[in-house]
Parts: structure tokens; C-alpha cells; sequence
């Protein structure tokens, strides 16, 4: 008889332990969870999907421009300072036509699915003399390639020097302003403003903006790309 209350007694013990085990196991499940779940939405994993794509040619690729002083650098730089959880992704090429960004830009979206695209332009098909309504068609593609990815965008518009001849100068400058009217998108209506008049602002070959200029573009941009920012 003591032999059988042994061996009851035992198995008790031995169930009220696994029950322990069990609970413990539990328990750690739910904890896992919970972080897994905080981590998910902390601001570090969020940041991976808050990026802001720039779109653009030499004007935003630092060209003949030591690395790291750029208007997009600055940018990253004041987002960083700001404790932003924005990342910029530069996706510039010197030499850029509208053509070649409308052809990158599916895979840039698809690569980093950014929630602002800033598209910078435009400069060099009217520096070639390329055709307006392919200009204007290639930068409408992009606006709405964009926005069917559900990127907020922002427009630079750009002037050419009057040399090109009135009547093709004012027709580019109005390319713009037309596609952000018709698209609903944001629009800075002339990206140096403020640098195009000031030849000490410019490189030797007098068409790209130097150092100091980089500062005065991004407070031109900065008011037009804030509210974007916001969600």
C-alpha cells in the first residue's frame, strides 16, 4: 500500500511539473511575440519603408562636387539632425534625360517603394534640343508611375538660358507648371531660384552650381518637400 501512494504521489509530482513546463513554455511563446511585434513597429524597422527616392541628373549628383556636399547630401543630413526616420535614396545620373528616368524609375520603385519621389528633370533634353512633348510625356509617365505606387511627388521645374530662343524657353518652363496642375502633385516652379543669377555660384563651365550654391537649393526645395514628409 505505501508503495502504491509512493508511485501516486510520484506521478502527481510528475504532472504538476509538466503543467510547469508547459506553462513556462507558453509563457515565453507570448513573450516572443510581444516582441517580435514591438520590434515590427519600432521606428528603425518603419524607417526601411519611409524613403524619399530623388530622381535626377548632374543638379542632384554632386557633379564636379567633392562626395558628401551635394543639396541631397544636406538633405540627408538635416533629416538625420532632425532625428527623421526618412531615408533619402539618390538615384541621380549625371547626363540624365527624361527618357533614361522614365526608363529607371519602374525598378527604383519596385527596389525601394518610397513614399515621396522627387523628380529632377528635364535640364538636359532641352540643353540637346530634344522635342517638348516628349519631355512633357516622359515627365507625365513618371509623375504617374509614381503616384500608382502610392509615392507622394514633387516636381522641380527648371529654365534654360533664353540662347535656345524665346518661343522654346518659355515652352519649357511651362511644362511643368502644366503637369502639376494636371496631376495634383507639388511643384517648385524653378529649382535655382536665387542661384541662376549669381555667377559666383557656379562652376568654371558656368552651368553647374558650385558648393556654395548647395545650400541656398535645398532651402529652395525644403519648403515644397516638408509637407510631404508628414503623414
Amino acid at each position: 500500500m505505501s508503495s502504491f501512494l509512493n508511485c501516486r504521489s510520484g506521478f502527481k509530482l510528475r504532472s504538476m511539473e509538466r503543467n510547469r513546463y508547459q506553462a513556462l513554455i507558453t509563457h515565453m511563446v507570448m513573450v516572443f511575440a510581444v516582441l517580435c511585434m514591438a520590434l515590427l513597429n519600432s521606428p528603425t524597422v518603419m524607417a526601411q519603408s519611409s524613403k524619399v527616392l530623388i530622381l535626377g541628373d548632374s543638379l542632384s549628383a554632386e557633379y564636379g562636387l567633392p562626395r558628401g556636399t551635394g543639396w541631397v547630401k544636406l538633405l540627408e543630413d538635416r533629416l538625420k539632425k532632425d532625428h527623421s526616420s526618412w531615408q533619402v535614396v539618390n538615384a541621380s545620373i549625371s547626363g540624365e534625360t527624361t527618357a533614361g528616368g522614365q526608363t529607371r524609375l519602374p525598378l527604383l520603385l519596385k527596389t525601394h517603394q518610397p513614399k515621396v519621389v522627387v523628380i529632377e528633370l528635364g535640364a538636359n533634353d532641352a540643353l540637346r534640343g530634344l522635342q517638348l512633348p516628349a519631355t512633357e510625356q516622359n515627365l507625365r509617365k513618371m509623375i504617374q508611375a509614381s503616384k500608382q505606387s502610392g509615392a507622394k511627388v514633387l516636381l522641380l521645374g527648371m529654365r534654360i538660358p533664353p540662347n535656345y530662343g524665346q518661343d522654346y524657353t518659355n515652352k519649357f518652363f511651362a511644362i511643368y507648371g502644366k503637369l502639376a496642375s494636371a496631376e495634383q502633385v507639388e511643384l517648385l516652379p524653378f529649382f535655382l531660384d536665387r542661384v541662376a543669377s549669381r555667377m559666383d555660384l557656379f562652376q568654371a563651365d558656368r552651368i553647374h552650381p558650385n558648393v556654395m550654391a548647395q545650400s541656398i537649393m535645398l532651402e529652395n526645395v525644403w519648403p515644397k518637400l516638408e509637407p510631404l514628409l508628414k503623414p
